[in-house]
C-alpha cells in the first residue's frame, strides 16, 4: 500500500467557483450527517429598477438549521432613508421565518448600518475592532420568533 502524498495548502484572492462549492457541499453534508436536518437554502430579495428590469440592490443571505444569515446587503444612495431598506429586512425575516428559522444573525461595520438594524429590532451582541483604527465589525442578532412590529419603521 503506498501512503498519501502530502497534500499542497495555498492561500488565494480568487478562488474558482468549483472550489468554493467543493468546500461548501462538503461542509453541508457533515452538517447533515451529524444534525440529520437537510434544510440549506440561499436566500435574496432583489430591487428591479422598474424601467430596466436590471437589479440595482437588495439583501443576500442563507437559511440553515434554524438560522436566517444576512450576509450581504446594499441599496444604492438614492433610495435609501425611504422605507424600502426595511421592508427588504422585512420579507427576509419573513421568509426566515417560513423556512422555520428562530433567530437571525448578521454583522455589519460600525459606519454601515447598526443603527438601522437596531430600528429594525435587531440587537447587538458582539463587536470586534477592525481598520481603519476606530471602526468595528457589530455583530448582531433578531428573535425570529416574536411577530413583527409593522409600525411603519424607516430604513
Amino acid at each position: 500500500m503506498t501512503p498519501m502524498r502530502q497534500p499542497t495548502v495555498f492561500v488565494t484572492d480568487s478562488p474558482e467557483p468549483d472550489d468554493v462549492a467543493l468546500i461548501s457541499d462538503g461542509l453541508d453534508e457533515f452538517n447533515v450527517l451529524k444534525a440529520g436536518i437537510n434544510d440549506r437554502r440561499a436566500l435574496a430579495v432583489l430591487v428591479r429598477d422598474p424601467d430596466t428590469q436590471r437589479v440595482v440592490g437588495g439583501l443576500t443571505g442563507r437559511t440553515s438549521l434554524g438560522l436566517l444569515f444576512v450576509d450581504l446587503f446594499y441599496l444604492p444612495s438614492e433610495l435609501r432613508g425611504a422605507g424600502l431598506g426595511s421592508e427588504i429586512l422585512r420579507q427576509a425575516e419573513d421568509e426566515g421565518r417560513r423556512r422555520g428559522c428562530r433567530t437571525a444573525v448578521l454583522y455589519t461595520i460600525s459606519f454601515q448600518a447598526p443603527e438601522f438594524y437596531q430600528r429594525n429590532g435587531w440587537q447587538k451582541f458582539g463587536e470586534i475592532p477592525s481598520n481603519p483604527p476606530g471602526t468595528s465589525r457589530v455583530f448582531m442578532t433578531k428573535d425570529l420568533t416574536e411577530l413583527p412590529c409593522r409600525s411603519g419603521t424607516r430604513g
